[in-house]
């Protein structure tokens, strides 16, 4: 995470609660007490600071996708260009299939903070660890945290090494031509 960009939570499903990283907090600062408890209706259970400005894609995914432990949020710059162009990842990496489960895809775009961030991933998330979203970032999702954030990692990795063929030439999608 770039300064206070991106945010991370996980779904405390037992209990219906989610504990998320906080607004505008610096993470080279943050600490254990600084993750705010919400419920997924955004009412703060536990926690001194506001929640993320986008606890409602968090929520929204929760609600919908119960295999899903935990989100990671990012906007790593590699992934999120793609987002910005609308462009979809396609399977130019053994690692996307076990990790992404194929292309990441891109949701449509919708407005920063809005419910509809989470309900327009949700359809790709369904059958994907990981989706763009247009124009905003990259969603990643997995049963605990350590698979949302590694599923993250690859999508990053994986929009780095794509932009990196596509300036040299035209990266060769596995399936495409009988690999």
């Amino acid at each position: 995470m770039a300064g206070t960009s991106g945010n991370m939570s996980v779904y405390l499903r037992d209990s219906g609660l989610m504990a998320i990283t906080p607004s505008s907090y610096d993470y080279s600062i943050m600490e254990e007490k600084d993750i705010v408890v919400t419920d997924l209706e955004g009412n703060v259970a536990e926690g001194w600071l506001k929640p993320s400005s986008e606890w409602r894609l968090h929520a929204e995914i929760y609600k919908s996708l119960p295999h899903v432990g935990a989100v990671v949020h990012t906007h790593s710059p590699y992934a999120t260009s793609f987002a910005v162009l609308r462009k979809e990842i396609p399977v130019i990496l053994i690692e996307m299939e076990p990790f992404i489960k194929g292309s990441v895809e891109v949701s449509p775009y919708a407005v920063q903070g809005s419910a509809e961030v989470g309900k327009n991933a949700v359809p790709i998330l369904e059958r994907k660890n990981a989706c763009l979203m247009a124009n905003h970032g990259v969603v990643a999702v997995g049963a605990d945290m350590a698979q949302a954030y590694i599923n993250s990692v690859y999508t990053e990795d994986a929009a780095k090494i794509y932009h990196m063929a596509l300036c040299v030439g035209e990266p060769v999608v596995i399936g495409e031509k009988g690999e």
